[in-house]
């Protein structure tokens, strides 16, 4: 099934921080996923002892220092660690990081800041008329999204943004968003042989849906030690559960009862698969069925499988008429994309950038 992600400018939202907890952002999320798998696999995320050369360092800092210049307009150290603490709050990264993941995700906050101001810089050249009733009326569909006042200042509060912050964020947002849809998206055409290309390219990546099943199954296993005896028991355990469904059995209560695979648990549903999925004989006894038949008991290295068909789609393709017009969105968000990449790599060799 073919998906359009977001496109446009990913990176505004983290830059601006002009969402909350809550709102989608999609900017800057790998340091910040990779630093919580990393966490998850040692099994805690937990803060080190700050040593005391550590602590005379933090000592000295202050959210208004200026951890970069961009052409003279400073971002500061609260701003980064504003970006961050919407980051974390956004992919559900609990506090706090090792110290080696908080600095990845603090320098990805830094350089997405430094290519909004890039952006911005340049969008305040130009004129958008009624800016500050759009700018009002961006805050209140944000207000909006959430049940009540007091949870959108209580969401503001917890990323550090204050409601003059959310007024020039938001001043900030629209004014670059009017530049991308004019010097970015406007001339951003997709031509039918464009999309038709790429419809023809990804068809069956995309646009064609293989025939599923879904199923439950009984399992009575085996492994490589099992004896021939135990094998022979197993065998004539799983025939003797099959005579039990035949005979008006709840296929679902004896899964539970008897069945070996974790999906007992389930009622042993397994949920839906495609074909090539399973192994190949568990694979056609389960294709082979309609929705509501037992198959009889059905031998896989796993074991002894005796197998109910829930449902079962057939094949299907999108077709192109279908699906031109999402796909041209979709061409269109990755030219827009390439183009606003392409504007910040030349904005960045021209730009005076320093650190103090």
């Amino acid at each position: 099934m073919f998906s359009i992600r977001k496109t446009g400018a990913p990176i505004l939202v983290a830059l601006l921080i002009v969402s909350l907890p809550g709102w989608p952002v999609n900017a800057a999320e790998a340091p910040v996923k990779a630093a919580t798998k990393k966490a998850e696999a040692k099994g805690k995320v937990k803060e080190p002892a700050k040593s005391s050369k550590q602590a005379k360092v933090q000592s000295k800092t202050s959210p208004d220092d200026v951890m970069v210049r961009v052409n003279g307009t400073g971002i500061t150290r609260l701003e980064v660690e504003r970006a961050v603490k919407v980051m974390l709050a956004q992919n559900n990264v609990p506090l706090p990081l090792e110290p080696e993941m908080m600095e990845k995700a603090q320098a990805a906050a830094l350089d997405q800041l430094i290519s909004a101001e890039l952006l911005y810089q340049e969008a305040a050249k130009l004129e958008v008329k009624d800016l500050d009733k759009l700018v009002a009326e961006k805050i209140a569909q944000n207000k909006a999204k959430f049940s009540s006042e007091a949870e959108f200042d209580q969401a503001m509060r917890g990323v550090d943004i204050t409601p003059q912050d959310m007024q020039d964020f938001s001043r900030k947002d629209i004014l670059i968003n009017n530049f991308i849809e004019k010097r970015f998206a406007a001339p951003a055409a997709v031509t039918e042989q464009e999309v038709r290309k790429f419809y023809d390219d990804n068809l069956d990546k995309h646009f064609k849906t293989p025939e599923s099943a879904r199923a439950s199954h009984i399992l009575i296993g085996i492994d490589d030690e099992t004896s021939t005896e135990d094998r022979m028991k197993a065998s004539e355990k799983a025939e003797a559960i099959w005579k039990q469904l035949k005979a008006g059995g709840d296929f679902e209560a004896i899964a539970k009862a008897e069945s070996t695979c974790p999906s007992s648990a389930q009622g042993g549903d397994l949920g839906t698969f495609s074909r090539g999925q399973m192994v190949p004989p568990f694979e056609k006894a389960a294709f082979a069925l309609m929705p509501g038949e037992i198959s009889e008991v059905v031998e896989t290295d796993f074991g002894y499988h005796i197998i109910k068909l829930i449902e079962k789609q057939e094949a299907s393709t999108q077709s192109f008429n279908s699906q031109k017009e999402r796909i041209r969105e979709f061409l269109r968000g990755e030219k827009v994309q390439t183009a606003i990449d392409q504007f910040i790599t030349e904005q960045r060799k021209k730009a005076k950038i320093e650190k103090p």
